[in-house]
């Protein structure tokens, strides 16, 4: 395990340990043209900028993008938020590393996730549904992918087996929106949990970063979810056309506008319902994100950071609660998070409850 991760960095820390390079770029000043080095350095924690002041021609030539790089410098205040101020760096080698300390993964155990979700398929009754999602889950290319890839860069979930927690915590809550609205079609629900995000496998590349792929940037995973669908519905033999039309609705209209990408807005229950169980999902994952991270800006143990998908800071109802005196001391007081290594997560309602 390398030591200083980046959640653990203080102000005024020595700083001297391994990070990925996530962003490199060569500045200049126009005011004063001084130039110097931009970096984003990253671990599983968390990412922080870096700039490295005199004598970095020479070495940055020396490493790229997604390189494991060996720095020396010291955490700084800019802004209200930490930075590296670096004096040295020098290229790692593969067998200096683990890149597992580089990638923020789930905290569950992604066996476990993906034996949940293969559940959730064989509870579907509708035979057609049950046929396109085992073809989808089950696909030998498929799976490997499902179980590794986020959900997002930056918004929700954007971490290693991302996606498949988010899929499965939306199993849950569709079980328990089909239990207070017994109306609605649980198979096509369910379908629409399990296929709303599969673009994501193509849109996104996460080897040693999460970024956007070549098609991902120029398509969108929406699209892509919709056109493999429609591929895996012709491959099953009479596969009824209206209800692949409303699986592929489901994948169009689940980001709920046009405003935030999706090209139909959600014309049935189960769409209007997807919507709303991925969104209420999005948001809270974006708000544990923060909440689980360290002192907010300048310190605060009552606001966190401000979150750039919610754009707003977010308030520690139990600090704040706690009053200004107790606040530190409530803070300390907490429980620490449990390992979730291995844990099942347990959602919702059993269909029928």
């Amino acid at each position: 395990m390398k030591p200083q991760y980046v959640a653990e960095l203080a102000d005024g820390q020595v700083v001297a340990s391994l990070y990925l390079v996530r962003e490199k770029e060569i500045r200049t000043s126009p005011r004063t043209g001084k130039t110097w080095l931009e970096l984003s350095l990253a671990d599983r924690s968390g990412s922080i900028p870096a700039k490295m002041w005199d004598n970095f021609e020479a070495v940055a030539k020396t490493f790229e993008r997604d390189d494991v790089i060996r720095v020396r410098g010291r955490v700084k205040l800019y802004n209200d938020r930490k930075e590296l101020t670096l004096e040295q760096i020098i290229p790692a080698a593969e067998k200096d590393y683990e890149l597992a300390d580089f990638l923020p993964h789930t905290k569950y155990d992604v066996e476990q996730l993906y034996a949940q979700l293969r559940s959730a398929v064989s509870e579907v009754k509708n035979p057609w549904l049950q046929k396109l999602l085992a073809c989808v889950v089950d696909d030998a290319e498929v799976a490997p992918r499902l179980k590794r890839a986020p959900a997002a860069m930056t918004m929700h979930h954007a971490y290693l087996g991302g996606l498949l927690e988010h899929t499965i915590s939306l199993v849950g809550l569709a079980n328990a929106v089909c239990a207070h609205y017994p109306e609605l079609d649980r198979d096509l629900l369910l379908t629409g949990v399990v296929l709303h995000d599969i673009g994501k496998l193509e849109e996104l590349r996460y080897a040693r970063g999460i970024e956007y792929s070549d098609e991902g940037r120029l398509l969108g995973h929406i699209s892509m979810g919709a056109m493999l669908v429609r591929e895996k519905c012709k491959a099953i033999e009479n596969f009824p056309a209206p209800l692949r039309v409303m699986v592929e609705h489901l994948i169009l209209s689940h980001h709920g506008s046009h405003e935030f990408g999706s090209p139909s807005l959600p014309q049935f229950p189960e769409a209007v319902a997807l919507h709303a169980i991925d969104d209420l999902d999005s948001k809270m994952a974006a708000m544990r994100a923060s909440l689980d991270a360290g002192s907010g800006a300048s310190g605060s143990e009552v606001w966190t950071e401000r979150n750039a998908a919610l754009r707003r800071a977010l308030l520690r109802g139990k600090e704040f609660l706690a009053g200004p005196r107790d606040a530190t001391r409530a803070a300390s007081n907490s429980a620490p998070a449990p390992d979730r290594k291995g844990v099942t997560m347990e959602f919702g309602f059993k269909h029928g409850r």
